[in-house]
């Protein structure tokens, strides 16, 4: 039913993409990008930010934020996720598993797509770790995010 786990050269299938992970910023948060427990890192959410600014604020749907912005801050946010993930681990070749993606979307009430937008999420991460090895997933609204972000994303990584 399910692979073992990613088998391959991650930090070369992010250059094949073109991915180019940013240095993860530094943390004045009272918590820290992600916790280990076992060989399960716990990532803390992150938002779409690029060089410490919010590259879309506002809500979709309401606020002038498109799907198609709201899907490009999904993916800022998992290149986020995998710069703090690098951070902690050293390497992203220790990456056996990306077991969930928990996606939250700041939308108004009549917003319906919230898995639209975290679906930018989810292909982003099985075009880096396969498809082969799809992650669980949770894609709910909110009526607003930290900074005023559009949308945070949160994972559990499993690692060897």
């Amino acid at each position: 039913m399910m692979n073992k786990g990613v088998k391959s050269n991650i930090e070369k299938r992010l250059q094949e993409l073109n991915i180019q992970l940013p240095d993860a910023p530094s943390n004045p948060h009272p918590f820290i990008p992600g916790v280990i427990s076992g060989n399960t890192v716990i990532l803390s959410g992150q938002t779409p930010k690029i060089d410490g600014r919010q590259k879309y604020v506002g809500v979709v749907g309401t606020s002038g934020i498109s799907i198609e912005e709201a899907q490009d801050g999904a993916r800022i946010c998992v290149v986020n996720l995998l710069a703090s993930l690098k951070e902690i681990l050293g390497n992203l070749n220790r990456v056996t598993k990306v077991l969930k993606v928990n996606g939250y979307v700041a939308a108004d009430s009549q917003f319906k797509d919230h898995p639209l937008v975290i679906n930018a999420a989810s292909d982003l991460l099985n075009d880096i770790f396969g498809e082969e090895n799809q992650h669980a997933r949770i894609a709910v609204g909110m009526s607003s995010l930290p900074g005023g972000a559009p949308v945070e994303v949160e994972m559990i990584v499993e690692f060897e």
